[in-house]
């Protein structure tokens, strides 16, 4: 199947040759697709490879391609568009996606916008899957605001002025590299965000000095390894112009990061140590924000209620994506009125997007005022 037959029509499978095809191995011409059952709601999804443009380093590992699945839910004449994105570190594969959506049965729902029972049953069919219970809840609220015909962020009665500028990453690599990536970026943002976490991270950084004086932010991805050093390096990044940091260390070591974040002249975010709404009480006074990321926390859903849980609590927030089309991006962007940082880049590093979504425009986050995530397919 193309890209673009996923969105003008969607078969039905049987669920055995669905699996069959799941489980194939291809990457093109890889298709699956499933209706749910009755006259409800309508599931369907298919596998689809995301692209990077460059080659992505963090600290345990580099890559070229995230695999991913798209989904759709259907009802009376409108359609929710929604995704799950599968970096190594989530431990989820297309097939174990495609295993959970193959499980979930939509058609047994009439009413789309009975969210919370939806998304109770969906999440309640196993304790992980979080990327593609995900996709299902981005899908709904796709669907859901198209009935209403509002985007979300007008539902959650935010102000998309408000949303921050987002950063844009650049991966841990060579000095050579690192310059050309930074002039290709430096002058469309505001604020950039630096892989660090191995031996080189000062050469990164003075090497980013070199062609820009833009705000940095950091993201360590749990690749320190002694608190004292960390907090030597957190000082010095802050004599160059790094403004917050990401996840020091190993989400194990919370007493280490704990450490860290009461000496730390910078805020410092949980990012691996934390992924859905339980996991806040866990790190509250280990870190000063959390960064919520759809895929980690289940969706729309669970991540308006971690934003306000957290704010109660009087922590700091930002907003993160994976590697991503502009379908899950843009779900993630109805959160950004709210939060303090925003990564939200995931489509601007990729060359096979299928659709047109957020936007960001002299480094601004713009959030369109169409109805449901905003998004149109491509």
């Amino acid at each position: 199947m193309k890209r673009r037959d996923f969105f003008k029509a969607t078969g039905v499978l049987a669920a055995g040759a669905a699996i069959a095809g799941c489980t194939s191995g291809e990457s093109a011409g890889f298709n699956f697709n499933r209706l749910g059952k009755g006259e409800g709601l309508r599931l369907s999804f298919e596998p689809y490879e995301l692209l990077l443009r460059h080659t992505f380093t963090v600290s345990s590992y580099s890559r070229k391609t995230t695999p991913g699945v798209q989904v759709r839910i259907d009802y009376e004449g409108f359609t929710g568009y929604g995704e799950a994105s599968m970096p190594p570190y989530l431990g989820q594969t297309v097939e174990s996606v495609c295993a959970f959506l193959s499980r979930v049965d939509l058609g047994q729902f009439k009413d789309p916008f009975r969210l919370e029972e939806i998304l109770a049953y969906v999440d309640s069919l196993s304790p992980g899957d979080n990327a593609a219970k995900a996709a299902v809840d981005i899908a709904l609220h796709d669907l859901t605001g198209k009935l209403m015909g509002q985007p979300w962020w007008r539902i959650w009665g935010l102000d998309p002025a408000k949303a921050p500028d987002t950063t844009f990453t650049i991966g841990i690599d060579t000095a050579e590299v690192v310059r050309e990536k930074t002039r290709e970026c430096a002058d469309r943002f505001n604020i950039l965000k630096v892989k660090v976490g191995l031996d080189n991270d000062k050469e990164m950084i003075t090497t980013i000095r070199e062609i820009t004086d833009l705000p940095l932010a950091v993201d360590a991805n749990q690749g320190w390894k002694d608190r004292e050093q960390a907090l030597d390096e957190i000082f010095w990044l802050k004599e160059n112009g790094v403004v917050m940091v990401e996840q020091p260390m190993a989400k194990e070591r919370l007493d280490d990061n704990a450490w860290i974040t009461e000496r730390s002249p910078l805020p410092i975010f949980a990012d691996e140590s934390i992924q859905r709404l339980a996991d806040i009480p866990s790190v509250k006074g280990a870190y000063h924000g959390i960064n919520i990321k759809l895929m980690k926390c289940t969706g729309m859903r669970e991540g308006w209620k971690m934003v306000n849980y957290a704010r109660a609590e009087g922590m700091k927030v930002m907003v993160g994506c994976m590697t991503e089309t502009s379908c899950a991006v843009s779900a993630a962007a109805q959160l950004s009125p709210a939060v303090d940082f925003c990564d939200l880049d995931g489509n601007l590093l990729i060359t096979n997007d299928l659709f047109r979504g957020m936007e960001v425009i002299d480094g601004h986050i713009v959030l369109p005022d169409r109805p449901g995530i905003g998004i149109l397919p491509l």
